[in-house]
């Protein structure tokens, strides 16, 4: 059965951005020379297996490599679609179509992409069929938030990166009430440990 999962980098007090001298945010990013929170996607000597161009540690390859080859689908809000280049008209995923949640019209939307306008849940739906027997992968904490909201999530991944941003742009927003967790693995890894948990409804 396809699972609906969500992978992201974050600080250690939950921030997925940090904030520049001038005070604006800067996705992946903290103040200073604080390290960007995607450094150990390049920092390594193991070349991901996925993704061309990433090389990261051994331990964190083999559990990005085994997480990242499970997704069949992305999906992501369009804050996140318009903060990352609108992914060149492409996916951030090198095998998965993207699709992107909006309430408004996206003209600049290419033909290797798919706008959904009527909420997470019909996102879910259309990137399900797409998927096949693979995971749907969701990007940017205010979709994630939602489709939590929704109970439609079964899997978070945390790449926890050592460091306090103290600030910046919160991946988690608020919820309507408590979510439980389990924890099913944590792997250390140079600059970063990945916790794997699975939504308990």
């Amino acid at each position: 059965m396809t699972k609906v999962i969500s992978a992201h980098a974050v600080s250690v007090d939950g921030y997925l951005s940090g904030r520049t001298p001038e005070g604006a945010e800067e996705f992946g990013r903290g103040l200073g020379d604080a390290p960007m929170l995607f450094d150990w996607y390049f920092n390594g000597d193991t070349p991901s297996q996925v993704f061309d161009g990433f090389k990261l540690s051994g331990p964190s390859a083999r559990f990005f490599d085994a997480a990242a080859a499970r997704v069949g689908a992305t999906i992501c809000g369009r804050t996140t679609y318009e903060h990352s280049s609108r992914f060149g008209g492409g996916s951030p995923h090198p095998t998965a179509r993207l699709f992107v949640v909006s309430h408004h019209a996206l003209p600049e939307i290419s033909a290797e992409q798919t706008l959904i306008t009527t909420g997470v849940e019909d996102a879910i739906a259309a990137a399900r069929e797409v998927a096949g027997d693979k995971d749907v992968a969701l990007m940017g904490g205010g979709l994630l938030t939602e489709a939590l909201k929704a109970g439609l999530v079964d899997e978070v991944i945390l790449h926890q990166v050592p460091i306090l941003l103290g600030g910046g742009h919160s991946f988690f927003r608020e919820l309507p009430g408590h979510i439980q967790l389990r924890l099913v693995e944590a792997i250390p890894a140079p600059g970063v440990t990945h916790l794997h948990y699975e939504v308990i409804r």
